[in-house]
């Protein structure tokens, strides 16, 4: 995984990114390691986007991002891996809405 790559987001729709998480399943593990790994990265570069972490036993894992005028996207990332996860984040975060 390219741990020095940018993720500062050029989209300003968005407003807010949700991260959904279970502690301990494994359909989770490149959520966990992709905060391990990312989260201070993408909260220096983006210090007024609140970003929130859920966790919660026997949940899906998935990524909300919550834009201008009420509307949110999400999507499903069950047994994705570190960097596939923050390509979904990447995806979300510079979405045109």
């Amino acid at each position: 995984m390219a741990a020095r790559s940018s993720l500062r987001f050029a989209s300003p729709a968005l407003r807010e990114l949700r991260l959904h998480l279970s502690q301990s399943s494994e359909a989770s593990r490149g959520v966990r390691e992709f905060i391990e790994a990312r989260f201070v990265t993408l909260k220096t570069e983006n210090p007024n986007l609140p970003v929130l972490v859920r966790e919660c036993r026997d949940v899906p894992a998935r990524l909300w991002a919550r834009y201008a005028y009420g509307q949110e996207r999400s999507v499903l990332l069950d047994n994705l891996s570190a960097e596939q996860v923050t390509k979904e984040v990447e995806a979300l975060a510079n979405a045109k809405v």
